[in-house]
């Protein structure tokens, strides 16, 4: 449906959409396939860098991890067209959960990089290809909604996994935790059969202002590229925080406390951004969105205070979803249905070169400044999206 066809439709068109469910048999096994690709990702991800050791070490695991996930990011989109949903996240999942078992054997630095870099293929296929099978499940009128919800699924998850696998570390050893990840992670494949192949949405033709268009035009698009580049300035910020909060609070309980409460207000805050960015403008919300990322960053700066980066780490949280749930929003309401695969391919793109940038630069700077200028020089990074934040809001999504 064209936009002037839709602006041309009649009421009681509009009412069923806004009144369309958003809870279906097939976004409920949708959801478990996002809690285990989400425990898969953030059980060992500041778990790993443990067992790398070193700064340097810690941020080259990280970063490989990121960069893997890209590749996979970028091809997933042809892989979806070729093979469907399914066989994406079949694939996307064994190699996300299966590779852990490898670190029991080994915690040589080269077997770590081997490992980060398969999961992180797969990894980036899982995301990209469930993210566009999430897109086309909820109803276009209610879609920030709709991620909202998704977003609390994955959010739950991410919650638990990130500090329970730091605390679970602690107490009973890296290899429970790498156990726990790969069969938390392989059993979610149970939900795969009674998900969509393909949807009818994906050929029922265009509903956004642009055509069709693969990645790399997709790259050349302003309306995709400033919402994707205000994401990604702060994707760099949890890049530095995952991986080096651990390192750098002088407490392993404040590490764990942190890393709970940055998802936990990151959650609430998505929700609360979906609803009011389906009424309001997602727009709206990426310039509120980088400043209280930004003062919270200037909080955990304080490292050796434990109030002020539970404090910062809550600030962040809340800056962070509000720009997940605004950004993603705001790209899918410019394509057509069968682009969500490039919409979710350069938004989680964006998500991992960020961190991959975040870990792996902090960890040079780390090494001879430390952690408090880490944060604070993170901080200063989130200033330059204020730029295309502001030109969102003179334009009309």
């Amino acid at each position: 449906m064209t936009t002037a066809t839709l602006a041309a439709a009649p009421a009681p068109v509009v009412s069923v959409a806004l009144q369309a469910p958003l809870v279906t048999r097939a976004l409920l096994l949708r959801f478990i396939t996002i809690v285990g690709s989400s425990l898969g990702f953030y059980l060992p991800l500041s778990v790993v860098p443990q067992v790398a050791g070193s700064a340097g070490h810690a941020g080259l695991a990280t970063g490989t991890l990121l960069a893997a996930s890209i590749a996979g990011e970028v091809a997933t989109p042809r892989l979806v067209a070729r093979f469907g949903y399914r066989f994406a996240l079949t694939a996307g999942l064994l190699l996300l959960g299966a590779p852990t078992l490898v670190l029991l054997a080994s915690s040589e630095m080269a077997v770590i990089v081997a490992v980060n870099l398969v999961r992180g293929l797969g990894f980036g296929v899982t995301i990209v290809a469930g993210g566009a099978l999430t897109a086309a499940l909820l109803p276009e009128r209610r879609r920030g909604e709709g991620l909202a919800l998704v977003g609390v699924v994955g959010g739950l998850s991410s919650l638990v996994a990130l500090p329970f696998g730091v605390w679970a570390a602690g107490q009973w050893g890296h290899d429970t935790v790498f156990v726990i990840t790969a069969v938390a992670t392989l059993m979610s494949l149970v939900a795969v059969p009674g998900l969509p192949g393909r949807t009818a949405r994906d050929t029922s033709g265009p509903t956004g202002s642009h055509g069709d268009h693969g990645v790399l035009a997709g790259l050349r698009d302003p309306g995709l590229v400033r919402p994707a580049a205000v994401f990604a300035a702060s994707t760099v910020a949890i890049g530095v925080l995952v991986t080096f909060l651990p390192l750098a609070t002088t407490s392993p309980s404040v590490a764990a406390v942190a890393l709970l409460v940055q998802p936990a207000t990151g959650t609430a805050a998505r929700w609360v951004a979906g609803r009011l960015g389906d009424r309001h403008g997602q727009a709206r919300l990426l310039v509120p969105g980088l400043l209280l990322a930004a003062a919270g960053l200037l909080g955990i700066s304080a490292t050796g205070v434990p109030a002020a980066v539970v404090a910062g780490a809550a600030l962040f949280g809340a800056g962070f979803g509000v720009l997940q749930n605004a950004t993603l929003a705001l790209m899918y309401s410019r394509v057509r249905p069968e682009a969500f695969g490039t919409v979710s391919a350069i938004w989680n793109a964006a998500y991992d070169v960020g961190m991959a940038v975040g870990a792996a630069g902090a960890g040079i700077v780390a090494a001879g400044a430390g952690y408090p200028v880490v944060f604070v020089l993170t901080a200063a990074v989130l200033l330059p999206a204020l730029l295309p934040a502001r030109r969102e809001l003179r334009r009309r999504a």
